[in-house]
């Protein structure tokens, strides 16, 4: 396996795009590079994107080991197809990379890990009141009908990241990845200028915090009283942690050029943990306790019932990166 990619006879890279368990918006934020696509289309032919063209597995398991020069995959690994295809995809790949939240830390569908697969299978099949399913179908693997046996894929017990699966390059993170940092990894990537690999080394962002990208003012004020975004209108250009929105900016690696906070909105986290942090969760609660204005342990309990969903909230796209990796 190379590190560094080379290029085909024709002088262009050969490049794939894999949708595992994620919303699509990873595919849709490539394409945000714009006016750039010219430029990627005369350097690189694209030979997997079954999201663009009408590709299929045949037509990759066909490719020599290490066809593509890259491959960007996205999406956490949720069923028996995408670690199939994971590994598929790794095989015919010199550079794979994780591209996206879900990929690289597991991202919001990684939640579901909170979840048994049979509690899942309730809330989606019988204990919905807009369902009618008198019979209790559910999902099954293996169907055998007129037609012959019809095979779905397995729905795995926890939703994992590539890096849980098969071995990978370099992770692209965010939720989704912002275009212009996109770009500059494309860029490094065709140039042969990506950092040396070193255990799936994060790129197209920073090693430090959103906080260090925000404009926001810092007051140095402690927390006195959490609030959500719909209850109250945020002060511009006062930092929205120290006005009692919970912003995850202190645990959370730069790179999106902090367009929440610019927008009045707290940052969410998508970007991963920052620094030398590995559980952003953990990180954030830590972040969170030195600012509180609570002189005892009962103040600081009180201000923390406050938080609605604390999990939901410090591992939103973290969870399968985490210390908890979901339900015991």
């Amino acid at each position: 396996m190379s590190a560094q990619p080379g290029k085909a006879a024709n002088g262009k890279l050969k490049i794939g795009m894999y949708w595992a368990a994620s919303c699509g918006g990873c595919d849709i934020s490539l394409l945000e590079i714009g006016p750039h696509l010219l430029e990627l289309i005369e350097a690189a032919d694209v030979v997997f994107w079954p999201c663009a063209a009408d590709f299929k597995y045949s037509d990759v398991a066909g490719y020599p080991d290490g066809f593509m020069d890259v491959c960007f995959f996205n999406g956490g690994v949720r069923s028996s197809e995408h670690e199939e295809v994971a590994r598929l995809l790794r095989a015919k790949s010199k550079t794979l990379i994780a591209y996206g939240a879900c990929a690289s830390d597991g991202g919001i569908p990684a939640l579901a890990n909170l979840s048994t697969v049979e509690a899942i299978y309730a809330a989606s099949y019988h204990d919905n009141p807009s369902l009618d399913n008198p019979a209790h179908v559910e999902p099954q693997p293996i169907t055998l009908c007129e037609f012959g046996e019809l095979e779905i894929p397995r729905f795995q017990a926890q939703v994992l990241r590539l890096a849980d699966i098969v071995d990978v390059d370099y992770q692209i993170p965010g939720c989704p990845p912002q275009a212009e940092r996109v770009w500059e990894a494309i860029l490094a990537l065709a140039g042969g200028k990506l950092p040396t690999r070193n255990r799936a080394v994060k790129v197209a962002c920073f090693d430090k915090s959103v906080c260090d990208e925000c404009p926001r003012e810092k007051r140095k004020v402690r927390i006195k009283e959490f609030r959500r975004p719909h209850e109250a209108i945020a002060e511009p250009g006062w930092c929205l942690l120290e006005q009692g929105f919970i912003c995850i900016g202190p645990a959370t690696r730069s790179g999106c050029g902090a367009l929440c906070v610019k927008a009045n909105l707290p940052c969410r986290g998508c970007y991963g943990a920052s620094g030398e942090a590995t559980d952003q969760g953990a990180a954030m609660i830590g972040a969170l306790g030195s600012i509180l204005d609570a002189s005892s342990e009962e103040q600081a309990h009180a201000l923390i019932d406050q938080i609605v969903d604390p999990v939901g909230t410090f591992y939103r796209f973290g969870m399968a990166a985490s210390d908890l990796k979901g339900r015991r």
